[in-house]
């Protein structure tokens, strides 16, 4: 292992952004790279948070969600993953072929912003346990309390420059910080099991029921599910098109993402509950690890791990927004477009401090993903699936008025098919028993993609018919 980390530090720093295809001989991801990445962006403070918060469903609701969306999103995932894997192109390049070399903009805008949002999520929990560190060793006011702000201000600076120096070494922090870090989360996750199930039984956890009040039904549970899950889709290109193995893209990250999902989720489900029996009070505003860590006396390695989750998983969100950035402007390098994506993340992170709470911005952040995310993958995966039939010309994705030259460089096709499936998302909402029950993602994403298909499918056979007639 000191070898392989060693290698992997001194390996020479070519980068690939923009639409540049990695050639295969240059991939060095194999099956454990991508299992690790996909369980590491997974076993984080935001999915342990994501736990917490479906806990408000009751143990059984938000589990069995929880499994169905999983999978189902993690699918998708794979799907677009393999179409890394197939042409070596980052995930927003490929949306080219969609809606177009500049309507690619809109889906990268989409990258870019839940992205630093993710960061800024995950940001300000490590931030949050770093408050706590500094009230136990220095006995500072904790976040919450009079003058607890300055400890998390600090611990929003450190961690920001912790993922600077992560992101400065581009992809090869991804494979280095995962396989670092996952031997550390694997003991903490086995430690905090342990140690919830000494505090309540399981069964006290099966049957505990939240207040009336603070219920949520399964259909909110699902599409905030959803919209934590399909924000990996949109990356997954990113990473597997460094593998020039059909299984790493596919298997090894469906079940890496899966395993990490499963997981954390479920141990942050496991702690919030337990806590809210022990305490006999549950207050969803504390399911963030760092909070329920302290209550549950884990102290110090415990709030340091979840320092280091954080950097884990932000190492897949910063190069993925990074990414995206690149997409949206040719004037910006790989490299600064990361710098960039940190700093705004930086800064985003301090929008709770002093606007709202956690847990309000939060929530209002899922709610935008899910609507405007879920479309634009039903649109990029049934484009090369179905429509494509995983043919795409590698030469015509620079190229002006080519293939995927469209009208003016936009396909306006699948932009209206977007707005419309923003629009059926919004709609479902507003149907309770919809909203309630299965949630609105999924089926606005299955109408987003028979709207695209019909209008794909009416305007390549008129186009046909124009070309008969000339």
């Amino acid at each position: 292992m000191a070898q392989e980390i060693k290698t992997l530090v001194k390996a020479p720093a070519k980068t690939y952004g923009r639409v540049d295809a990695v050639p295969r001989e240059s991939r060095r991801m194999g099956n454990w790279d991508l299992f690790a990445t996909w369980i590491g962006a997974n076993a984080n403070n935001g999915t342990w948070y994501i736990g917490g918060v479906i806990a408000a469903c009751g143990f059984l609701t938000a589990s069995t969600t929880l499994m169905v969306v999983g999978v189902l999103a993690y699918v998708l995932l794979a799907a677009a993953s393999y179409m890394g894997y197939r042409t070596g192109l980052p995930a927003m390049a490929l949306t080219r072929t969609s809606f177009g070399l500049r309507g690619s903009i809109v889906p990268s805008i989409i990258n870019v912003v839940q992205f630093i949002g993710w960061a800024a999520v995950n940001t300000f929990i490590a931030a949050t346990s770093i408050s706590y560190i500094f009230g136990e060793l220095f006995g500072w006011p904790l976040y919450g309390k009079p003058g607890g702000n300055f400890g998390l201000i600090v611990g929003i600076i450190i961690m920001s420059v912790l993922h600077l120096l992560s992101i400065s070494m581009g992809e090869r922090s991804v494979r280095l910080i995962e396989r670092v870090g996952i031997i550390l989360v694997v003991v903490f996750v086995l430690w905090e099991s342990v140690v919830v199930f000494q505090t309540v039984s399981f069964h006290d956890i099966v049957s505990w029921q939240p207040p009336h009040a603070l219920k949520m039904s399964s259909g909110v549970a699902a599409d905030t599910l959803a919209a934590f899950n399909l924000a990996w889709v949109t990356a997954a290109s990113d990473f597997s098109r460094f593998t020039n193995k059909r299984s790493a893209a596919t298997t090894a990250s469906f079940l890496g993402a899966n395993i990490g999902l499963f997981w954390f989720a479920l141990i942050g489900l496991f702690a919030t509950i337990g806590t809210a029996v022990s305490l006999n009070h549950f207050d969803p505003n504390n399911s963030d690890p760092s909070t329920v860590a302290a209550k549950l006396g884990l102290g110090v390695i415990a709030l340091l791990v979840i320092v280091l989750t954080s950097t884990t998983a932000n190492a897949v969100n910063l190069m993925s927004a990074g990414s995206a950035l690149t997409n949206i402007t040719h004037r910006l390098s790989l490299n600064v477009s990361l710098w960039v994506v940190t700093i705004l993340a930086t800064a985003v992170s301090f929008i709770p401090v002093y606007l709202a709470s956690f847990l309000d911005v939060f929530e209002t952040f899922l709610d935008g993903i899910g609507m405007f995310l879920g479309p634009e993958i039903a649109i990029f995966l049934l484009d090369y699936f179905v429509l494509k039939r995983r043919r795409y010309h590698l030469k015509e994705f620079t190229a002006v008025r080519g293939a995927y030259w469209y009208a003016h460089g936009v396909n306006w096709v699948a932009v209206a098919s977007w707005a419309l499936g923003v629009a059926a998302y919004w709609g479902l909402k507003q149907v309770s028993v919809i909203a309630d029950t299965v949630g609105a993602t999924f089926i606005a994403m299955a109408l987003t993609a028979l709207i695209y298909w019909i209008g794909m499918s009416v305007t390549t056979s008129e186009a046909g018919s124009e070309e008969q007639v000339n």
